[in-house]
């Protein structure tokens, strides 16, 4: 009988594994899912921070809203805009240039407070998913087509327990005036 009991007990444990197992794989690919990088991972805060943004048609003589927006892992943080503090890093975008269109002023979020481990009182932090809205202008006298502006995002990322070196994200949004 402990026979069979022993056989039974390994067969379960390594159904219950395998079961573990799939839970990290994607449902599509079969490929592990990634995780957030660990803090003796990191070595800059473009690590943690990923920057897209979705393609804008303006209009001659129109203007529209472009969003950029940020992607921090879970488990970290980005300083406002603007930061709590002189001396800590905010979240700053700026734009270049690029042809028969104006560019605004960048919109930030509404920063969310939270008390870490490493400050006395609550900081000005983004976490998740953020937009940072730019108004952009076609002027009168664009050319009609699509153009590439662009964005530099500069970013600090920290954890519960310390910052990571700042990086510059260079990305691009496209602009098509019609």
């Amino acid at each position: 009988m402990s026979r069979a009991f022993s056989c039974v007990l390994f067969l379960l444990a390594a159904f219950f594994l395998a079961a573990c197992t799939n839970g990290l794989h994607s449902k599509t690919g079969g490929n592990p899912v990634s995780a957030s990088p660990t803090p003796t991972e990191i070595s800059s805060s473009d690590q943690v921070v990923k920057v897209t943004s979705s393609a804008v048609s303006i209009p001659h003589d129109s203007s529209a809203e472009a969003i950029m927006k940020l992607s921090i892992s879970t488990g970290f943080h980005v300083n406002a805009n603007p930061a709590t503090f002189s001396y800590l890093i905010a979240t700053e975008l700026t734009s270049g240039k690029v042809e028969g269109i104006t560019v605004g002023t960048p919109g930030y979020p509404a920063a969310e407070k939270k008390k870490f481990r490493f400050a006395e009182q609550p900081l000005a932090v983004y976490e998740g998913e953020v937009p940072i809205k730019l108004n952009l202008r076609a002027e009168k006298n664009a050319a009609a087509g699509p153009r590439s502006l662009p964005i530099t995002i500069k970013v600090q990322a920290c954890d519960e327990e310390k910052c990571y070196p700042p990086a510059t994200i260079n990305s691009t949004i496209s602009v098509t005036v019609k």
